[in-house]
């Protein structure tokens, strides 16, 4: 079943305040865990993360940006 488009933004704002912070809490811990590798080691770990991060709720955040297509337009 797919999601409204309200539906979408509350999920996309729940999301982006407490999921968003909490795995970047998550990531840098995991980072921390072993011996800190080189800078670019890690900047690609980092972007790596952030990238799968944002694969699963690309159809959570799709449209959001734009005006709501199921309201009716006032004439």
């Amino acid at each position: 079943m797919a999601l409204s488009y309200k539906a979408r933004r509350r999920w996309s704002l729940v999301i982006l305040l407490i999921g968003l912070p909490a795995y970047i809490v998550v990531a840098v811990t995991v980072v921390n865990w072993f011996e800190r590798p080189g800078i670019w080691v890690e900047l690609a770990i980092y972007v790596g993360l952030g990238i799968a991060w944002a694969l699963p709720f690309r159809a959570v955040f799709r449209g959001i940006g734009q005006a709501d297509p199921d309201k009716k337009e006032a004439e």
